[in-house]
């Protein structure tokens, strides 16, 4: 079964792609994986196994 997370992202004027990466690597290390990005509303949906 998976189980999914949606996080808003509020794009910044400095350190944005810095502050992007960290967030993304943040979630990749417990797990999760990027399944989409909106462009329009900014927010990234992670997925992951919930049987870990």
């Amino acid at each position: 079964m998976k189980e999914y997370k949606v996080v808003s992202w509020k794009a910044g004027l400095t350190k944005n792609n810095q502050k992007l990466e960290d967030t993304l690597n943040q979630y990749a290390r417990d797990g999760w994986v990027v399944k989409h990005i909106a462009e329009q509303y900014p927010r990234i949906v992670f997925e992951r196994d919930k049987n870990r």
